[in-house]
């Protein structure tokens, strides 16, 4: 099985980020779920109506679900379902992947929270990443750092121009 070169980035066909979760959580690994959908949640995604900005995964019976992301619905794709924009999503992993988020959400403390969602073929793939959230003075110092960061371009491109 051969992977083909810029397939299976996440920035190829982007649905929905979540920007929010790198500033309040600290990425340990990432894993590709996929997800269970109905037909007018379809829809309304290639209509770019999705957000995860609140969601997160959770394990219920020895499987994981997405909580709190948000599809909504289109009007002329849901006339006859009565759509629930914000219905638990099961996560489709396989079983060793599962166990393995499982053992480090429920032993180490760690949060499971998806930071994209994106198409893979005709596929809607969620990419999780296994977080620990972050203190108030580590998104401080992560704020300066970024600042630090964006002034020494700013006057190596100076530098550079003035050579």
């Amino acid at each position: 099985m051969s992977k083909k070169p810029g397939k299976d980035k996440p920035s190829d066909g982007t649905i929905a980020q979540n920007k929010r979760a790198r500033h309040d959580y600290h990425f340990e690994a990432h894993f590709e779920a996929g997800l269970a959908l109905q037909g007018w949640e379809l829809k309304a995604i290639r209509a770019g109506r999705a957000n995860i900005g609140d969601a997160y995964a959770v394990v219920l019976q020895g499987e994981l679900f997405l909580i709190g992301a948000q599809i909504t619905p289109l009007i002329q794709a849901s006339t006859h379902v009565v759509a629930n924009d914000r219905r638990t999503r099961k996560l489709l992993l396989h079983r060793r992947e599962i166990d393995q988020l499982i053992g480090r959400i429920q032993r180490d403390g760690y949060t499971l929270i998806p930071t994209a969602l994106y198409w893979k073929g005709n596929k809607v793939k969620a990419d999780l990443a296994l977080a620990k959230g972050k203190q108030a003075h580590d998104k401080r110092d992560a704020s300066k750092q970024r600042d630090w960061d964006r002034e020494k371009q700013r006057v190596m491109r100076r530098h550079n121009r003035d050579a």
